[in-house]
């Protein structure tokens, strides 16, 4: 430590040292002050000739007791810190012991008159003990209220350009929000008002604040104090509540934030520090969706898993997910270095204790594939590696066939020929009747886990063609053994996921730090879209469902239209659609649809024990022409031969794709 930094903590001990001390002399004389005021109330006298009843004169008494009791009470002061506090962060937890260090020596003080001295009146105990208390207080809390305006004055005199805040909230999350923002130099934020939905909180204040009203008031509040942001410290409020409340909000032009839980409030972490930007996902306004936590970890627990596509926004959270479930090994599979690095940092800091293994390679390989499989015998596989990118896969539809149909061939063959207990694919809602090569590869992958499932149930393998990386298929005549496990293959179906690679939540974001426009394809075009983690835990779920051969579809609720969607974000950034962000129409891309199809109309649903889960009654199909369409594929695909679209639509009937 430097000589200027040891100069500066001393000066400071020293500050601290000399307001104890003033303190301290504080305490002395107004303890003594409490109780000669007290025997002046009870007399109506100042003066201390006027201290007696009948021959009982009083003062005597009164001083031969406070010789002693002010040391006394200086002594409690210091046992319950009342020198030590930071007082102008000063709370509840102060205003307590300062209660209780007061009504503590109130007993000293009568044992000590009624033994030296003789009775005094009760009222002199009452009068005394308030008047003490009050002085104590004053003392304690004057500085806390000084520094809080001061600190406001401060804040409105140094910066012009001071924003006026709103909370919505006045409960203990509120509380902890408006202390933290009162508090703090460093912001440049005033609260003016507080929205309480409680009408018997109206008219009140929160600590000095006044609270003017419910959600209904929110718009004609922000006009009168001119507000600029808003806080949501309402973490305990039902999601349908929250989503009401960000919708009237978002109206008001104002930058908002918000708590993102209620664990923040049970954690003691609420701060302004914590609070975020509300996204798109609060206006879902649904309950968050509920999954059997311990059928997922008696699934997981003490198996080897294996995640392709680890790295990407599904696979990191399958990962995550996974992870905090015990698997006695988990395996990351990405082809991009970046993503794998990323989620294994993330995965040893939270959980130290996690047998994890992180592989670069990828799923197109077979031989790779057979040395993962090979080394570390995987029991349960989430393939979720796969192109995803609609226009990009309709520029280079090879490239869509060999990632996400060979690839998932690949990837299900060693795991059949391993064997590997259970194979889940992650799949799209864009499988269904698809209009676009990307959609019709994740219907052929779907097609892959049906024929997998079924050679798996007969043993017979031999009708699978064998794919390396450097050849074209051949067959391969040989039989599962009789014992091996049989592996259950599995798929499951749902649409888009906020905030996902390649979603349009992160380009609108961008637009509109742009400046805009934001471009949506179409103002008529909808999708289902479903959180992250919400989506990876019903894809956990459903795993616990397996029996082999199901296509799972999750429920993702009701659908929104993308361009609700883009007005919402402009809204939420405080923003005016058309206005101060334009938002332009550039026409369906190719091969995209108005709306998503979660099945096809020769399939049917089947209700699983979590209502949100289904299961699609799988599509007949001639596994041997399959393989003999899969066979034609992985030739065109690896001499990236044109006529591939014309492979895909005789292999898919259900697949439409635009006419040019």
């Amino acid at each position: 430590m430097s000589q200027e930094q040891l100069t500066t903590r001393h000066s400071r001990f020293k500050a601290w040292w000399i307001a104890s001390l003033l303190l301290v002399v504080y305490d002395l004389i107004t303890v003594a002050a409490s109780y000669y005021l007290a025997l002046a109330l009870r007399f109506e006298s100042l003066s201390p000739r006027g201290f007696h009843s009948g021959n009982t004169n009083y003062y005597p008494g009164l001083l031969v007791s406070l010789k002693f009791f002010v040391i006394l009470c200086v002594l409690v002061y210091f046992c319950f810190r009342l020198y030590n506090s930071i007082w102008k962060f000063a709370s509840y937890h102060e205003l307590t012991h300062c209660i209780f260090a007061v009504f503590l020596t109130l007993p000293f003080h009568y044992f000590l008159l009624t033994v030296g001295f003789g009775r005094m009146p009760l009222s002199y105990y009452v009068f005394g003990s308030g008047i003490q208390l009050s002085f104590l207080l004053f003392s304690r809390f004057i500085y806390r209220v000084f520094y809080l305006e001061l600190s406001n004055w401060q804040k409105r005199q140094s910066n012009p350009h001071i924003h006026h805040g709103m909370l919505i909230g006045a409960g203990s999350a509120g509380q902890m929000i408006l202390r933290d923002i009162s508090t703090s130099k460093m912001t440049d934020i005033v609260i003016e008002c507080v929205i309480d939905d409680d009408a018997d909180k109206w008219g009140r204040t929160l600590d000095g604040i006044p609270i003017v009203g419910g959600r209904d008031d929110i718009l004609k509040n922000v006009q009168r104090y001119g507000i600029t942001r808003i806080f949501l410290a309402i973490p305990t409020a039902p999601r349908e509540t929250q989503r009401d409340i960000i919708n009237i909000c978002k109206e008001s032009g104002c930058e908002i934030k918000t708590l993102p839980g209620i664990y923040q409030l049970a954690n003691n972490e609420v701060s302004l520090a914590k609070m975020r930007d509300v996204q798109i996902e609060d206006l879902l306004g649904r309950p968050p969706i509920v999954v059997n936590t311990e059928s997922i970890f008696t699934n997981i627990s003490s198996h080897v898993v294996l995640v392709t596509g680890g790295g990407g926004s599904i696979g990191s959270e399958l990962c995550r997910q996974i992870a905090k479930h015990q698997p006695k090994q988990l395996i990351i599979l990405d082809i991009y270095e970046n993503n794998a690095y990323d989620i294994q940092q993330e995965l040893r800091r939270r959980h130290p204790e996690l047998n994890l293994t992180v592989l670069i390679g990828s799923v197109r390989d077979s031989r790779r594939m057979e040395q993962i499989f090979e080394t570390y015998h995987p029991e349960i596989v989430f393939h979720a590696a796969a192109h995803k990118h609609v226009p990009l896969m309709e520029d280079s539809p090879c490239e869509a066939i060999k990632n996400n149909v060979l690839g998932t061939y690949k990837v299900a063959f060693a795991a059949l020929t391993h064997g590997c207990k259970r194979f889940l694919l992650i799949s799209t809602d864009k499988a269904v009747n698809p209009t676009n090569i990307m959609g019709a590869s994740k219907r052929l992958c779907e097609m892959v886990i049906q024929t997998m499932d079924k050679v798996a149930r007969t043993g017979d393998i031999s009708i699978l063609p064998h794919v390396d990386s450097h050849s074209g298929a051949t067959k391969i005549a040989k039989a599962l053994p009789a014992n091996a496990i049989r592996t259950e293959f599995v798929a499951v179906r749902f649409g888009n996921v906020l905030g996902s690679n390649g979603s349009v939540i992160p380009l609108f974001k961008k637009q509109i730090a742009e400046g805009g426009p934001v471009t949506v394809t179409h103002p008529d075009i909808i999708r289902y879209f479903m959180t992250i983690p919400e989506a990876v835990s019903l894809v956990l779920q459903s795993a616990t469902y397996a029996h082999g051969g199901e296509i799972f579809v999750l429920d993702m609720g009701d659908p929104m239209k993308i361009d609700s969607l883009a007005r919402n974000l402009i809204k939420l950034a405080g923003f005016k659609p058309d206005v101060d962000i334009k938002i332009e129409y550039t026409g369906l891309r190719p091969g995209e649809k108005l709306y998503e199809e979660k099945l096809m109309s020769e399939e049917g649903l089947e209700k699983t024990e979590n209502k949100l889960i289904h299961i699609a009654k799988p599509i007949q199909m001639d596994t041997e022409v399959f393989l003999k369409h899969l066979s034609e594929l992985i030739e065109v695909s690896a001499a990236n031969g044109d006529s591939i679209r014309e492979v895909v639509l005789r292999a898919v009937p259900t697949y439409h794709p635009e006419k040019k």
